[in-house]
Protein backbone atom coordinates (compact mmCIF):
# COMPACT_ATOMS: atom_id res chain seq x y z
CA UNK A 1 0.00 0.00 0.00
CA UNK A 2 1.43 3.53 -0.88
CA UNK A 3 1.10 6.22 1.32
CA UNK A 4 1.02 9.71 0.09
CA UNK A 5 2.56 12.79 2.10
CA UNK A 6 -0.11 15.49 2.61
CA UNK A 7 0.97 18.52 0.69
CA UNK A 8 0.94 19.92 3.80
CA UNK A 9 2.41 18.21 6.06
CA UNK A 10 5.42 18.42 3.83
CA UNK A 11 5.27 22.23 3.76
CA UNK A 12 5.62 22.33 7.28
CA UNK A 13 7.95 19.84 7.59
CA UNK A 14 10.25 21.64 5.35
CA UNK A 15 9.90 24.63 6.89
CA UNK A 16 10.61 23.33 10.70
CA UNK A 17 12.96 20.90 10.11
CA UNK A 18 15.97 22.88 10.38
CA UNK A 19 14.37 25.34 13.59
CA UNK A 20 13.39 21.89 14.96
CA UNK A 21 16.88 20.56 14.91
CA UNK A 22 18.19 23.40 16.33
CA UNK A 23 16.14 22.91 19.28
CA UNK A 24 16.88 19.19 19.66
CA UNK A 25 20.61 20.20 19.71
CA UNK A 26 20.05 22.35 22.66
CA UNK A 27 17.89 19.69 24.13
CA UNK A 28 20.34 17.27 23.89
CA UNK A 29 23.90 18.68 22.99
CA UNK A 30 24.64 16.33 20.73
CA UNK A 31 24.67 16.15 17.17
CA UNK A 32 23.62 12.60 16.25
CA UNK A 33 20.88 12.61 19.04
CA UNK A 34 19.34 16.01 17.86
CA UNK A 35 18.56 14.44 14.57
CA UNK A 36 17.22 11.29 15.48
CA UNK A 37 15.08 13.14 17.91
CA UNK A 38 13.89 15.86 14.70
CA UNK A 39 13.15 12.79 12.75
CA UNK A 40 11.03 10.83 15.65
CA UNK A 41 9.31 14.37 16.21
CA UNK A 42 8.53 14.73 12.43
CA UNK A 43 7.40 11.17 11.80
CA UNK A 44 4.74 11.32 15.19
CA UNK A 45 3.32 14.61 13.56
CA UNK A 46 3.05 13.10 10.14
CA UNK A 47 1.49 10.40 11.74
CA UNK A 48 -1.68 12.63 12.88
CA UNK A 49 -1.33 15.44 10.02
CA UNK A 50 -4.60 14.09 8.56
CA UNK A 51 -6.43 13.24 11.93
CA UNK A 52 -6.08 16.06 13.89
CA UNK A 53 -6.12 19.77 13.98
CA UNK A 54 -3.50 21.86 15.40
CA UNK A 55 -3.67 25.54 16.49
CA UNK A 56 -0.23 25.83 16.36
CA UNK A 57 1.81 23.05 14.62
CA UNK A 58 5.15 24.36 15.58
CA UNK A 59 4.26 24.68 18.88
CA UNK A 60 2.64 21.18 19.15
CA UNK A 61 5.90 19.82 17.67
CA UNK A 62 7.87 21.44 20.13
CA UNK A 63 6.13 19.70 22.70
CA UNK A 64 6.33 16.67 21.19
CA UNK A 65 9.88 16.72 20.99
CA UNK A 66 10.71 17.46 24.87
CA UNK A 67 7.96 14.70 25.85
CA UNK A 68 10.29 12.48 23.86
CA UNK A 69 13.65 13.53 24.92
CA UNK A 70 12.42 12.80 28.23
CA UNK A 71 11.75 9.40 27.38
CA UNK A 72 15.47 9.01 25.86
CA UNK A 73 16.70 10.51 28.89
CA UNK A 74 14.65 7.71 30.70
CA UNK A 75 15.45 5.03 28.69
CA UNK A 76 19.15 6.42 28.85
CA UNK A 77 18.99 6.12 32.64
CA UNK A 78 17.95 2.38 32.73
CA UNK A 79 20.18 1.16 29.82
CA UNK A 80 24.09 3.34 30.17
CA UNK A 81 24.61 1.28 33.00
CA UNK A 82 24.48 -1.85 31.33
CA UNK A 83 26.22 -0.74 28.24
CA UNK A 84 29.33 -0.29 30.29
CA UNK A 85 31.00 2.68 28.55
CA UNK A 86 30.74 6.12 27.44
CA UNK A 87 28.88 7.43 24.21
CA UNK A 88 30.43 8.57 21.40
CA UNK A 89 30.97 12.04 21.28
CA UNK A 90 30.63 14.31 18.26
CA UNK A 91 34.17 15.44 16.62
CA UNK A 92 34.54 19.24 17.60
CA UNK A 93 34.80 20.30 14.02
CA UNK A 94 31.17 18.80 13.61
CA UNK A 95 30.26 20.87 15.91
CA UNK A 96 31.28 24.16 14.64
CA UNK A 97 30.16 23.25 11.39
CA UNK A 98 26.88 23.02 12.90
CA UNK A 99 26.70 26.01 15.47
CA UNK A 100 29.40 28.13 14.24
CA UNK A 101 32.95 28.96 16.21
CA UNK A 102 31.82 31.33 18.61
CA UNK A 103 28.76 29.41 19.87
CA UNK A 104 31.28 25.94 20.31
CA UNK A 105 32.02 26.71 23.93
CA UNK A 106 28.22 26.80 24.83
CA UNK A 107 27.80 23.58 23.03
CA UNK A 108 30.41 22.20 25.26
CA UNK A 109 28.93 23.87 28.15
CA UNK A 110 25.11 22.58 27.57
CA UNK A 111 26.96 18.70 27.75
CA UNK A 112 27.97 19.93 31.29
CA UNK A 113 23.73 19.94 32.44
CA UNK A 114 21.66 17.82 33.54
CA UNK A 115 19.23 16.80 30.93
CA UNK A 116 16.31 18.89 32.62
CA UNK A 117 18.33 21.64 32.96
CA UNK A 118 19.13 21.44 29.48
CA UNK A 119 15.21 20.90 28.34
CA UNK A 120 14.74 23.60 30.88
CA UNK A 121 17.01 26.38 29.49
CA UNK A 122 16.32 25.42 25.63
CA UNK A 123 12.36 26.01 26.20
CA UNK A 124 13.41 29.39 28.34
CA UNK A 125 15.96 30.60 25.76
CA UNK A 126 15.47 28.80 22.90
CA UNK A 127 11.46 28.90 22.52
CA UNK A 128 11.15 32.16 25.01
CA UNK A 129 8.60 30.32 27.43
CA UNK A 130 8.08 31.84 30.47
CA UNK A 131 7.88 29.17 33.76
CA UNK A 132 4.04 28.69 33.40
CA UNK A 133 4.71 27.15 30.03
CA UNK A 134 7.65 25.42 30.85
CA UNK A 135 6.14 23.73 33.67
CA UNK A 136 3.15 22.25 31.21
CA UNK A 137 5.63 21.16 28.57
CA UNK A 138 7.48 19.44 30.97
CA UNK A 139 5.17 17.90 32.90
CA UNK A 140 6.62 19.27 36.55
CA UNK A 141 5.70 21.80 39.10
CA UNK A 142 6.79 25.75 38.33
CA UNK A 143 9.08 25.51 41.53
CA UNK A 144 11.09 22.57 39.80
CA UNK A 145 11.02 24.85 36.54
CA UNK A 146 12.59 27.46 38.77
CA UNK A 147 15.22 25.25 40.33
CA UNK A 148 16.69 23.96 36.75
CA UNK A 149 16.64 27.13 35.30
CA UNK A 150 18.75 28.74 38.22
CA UNK A 151 20.82 25.46 38.67
CA UNK A 152 21.41 25.41 34.81
CA UNK A 153 22.08 28.82 34.11
CA UNK A 154 24.78 29.10 37.46
CA UNK A 155 26.50 25.80 35.66
CA UNK A 156 26.65 28.05 32.39
CA UNK A 157 28.21 30.58 34.39
CA UNK A 158 31.02 28.65 35.71
CA UNK A 159 31.85 26.84 32.62
CA UNK A 160 32.06 30.58 31.14
CA UNK A 161 34.17 31.51 33.87
CA UNK A 162 36.71 28.93 33.05
CA UNK A 163 36.47 28.16 28.94
CA UNK A 164 34.08 31.16 28.03
CA UNK A 165 34.28 32.77 24.60
CA UNK A 166 36.18 35.94 26.44
CA UNK A 167 39.38 33.33 27.12
CA UNK A 168 39.06 31.32 24.19
CA UNK A 169 39.52 34.69 21.88
CA UNK A 170 42.12 36.11 24.01
CA UNK A 171 43.86 33.39 25.20
CA UNK A 172 44.23 34.54 28.44
CA UNK A 173 44.05 31.78 31.85
CA UNK A 174 43.37 35.14 34.51
CA UNK A 175 40.79 37.82 34.44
Amino acid sequence: MERRLDPDFAEFAAAQTRPLLGFAHALTANQHDAWDLTQETLARMGERWGRSRFDEPAAYARTVMVRLNIDRIRRLRRELPLLGGPRDEVPPDLVVDTVGETDAWLVEALVTLSPRQRTALALRYVEDLDVRAIAARMGCSEGTVKSQLSRGTERLREHAREHGPLRVATGREDR
